[in-house]
């Protein structure tokens, strides 16, 4: 199945104190992934649907 989004999560990793990315082609797993991130005292996690941009072509 094609998609024109993907998803982002942005999250705290606590265990280095960094800001840090992972994508997703589906919701739920953006969704479970955010979940585990937020689950610390500390932890939280954002998620943001992008469009999916086609690729320059070659003029």
């Amino acid at each position: 199945m094609d998609t024109n989004q993907y998803f982002e999560v942005t999250y705290l990793d606590t265990d280095c104190g960094r800001i840090r990315t992972e994508t997703f082609d589906h919701l739920a797993d953006a969704e479970r992934f955010a979940s585990r991130q937020a689950a610390d005292e500390h932890g939280w996690a954002t998620i943001d649907a992008a469009p999916v941009r086609e690729s320059r072509k070659a003029a």
